[in-house]
């Protein structure tokens, strides 16, 4: 059985295995971003973002993130789709809220990793 660490290192790294350079700068920047901005204000900005087709790394991360935290918070994710998890995060309670930002910033930690490795591999 898989501790906790090890199913968000396998995760973040089954999605790191396409990502392009850009991707690996953004896994890298974003926990900043969350800190400044906060986890619904980034997750906006990605989606706006990447709706640009040479932006699409940021819808890519974004994509990988929701999907995450949906398997991570069933109970409050009915979907990982933008505007259904957007609105799942504008109604949870403040604890759970903070328990979502903390494991993006836990997620985003092993992403961070693999995303550079995957790259240096030639993965």
């Amino acid at each position: 059985m898989q501790t906790l660490e090890q199913a968000r290192a396998a995760h973040a790294w089954s999605k790191a295995q396409r990502c392009n350079d850009e991707y690996v700068k953004l896994a890298k920047g974003l926990p900043a971003l969350i800190m400044n901005s906060g986890l619904m204000q980034v997750f906006a900005f990605l989606e706006e973002k990447g709706a640009k087709p040479s932006q699409h790394h940021c819808r890519d991360l974004s994509n990988h993130l929701r999907d995450w935290l949906r398997r991570r918070f069933a109970g409050t994710f009915t979907s990982d789709d933008f505007p259904t998890f957007m609105t799942a995060l504008m109604d949870a309670d403040p604890r759970t809220f903070q328990a979502i930002t903390a494991e993006a910033f836990a997620w985003l930690r092993w992403m961070r990793q693999m995303a550079a490795a995957s790259r240096a591999g030639g993965h």
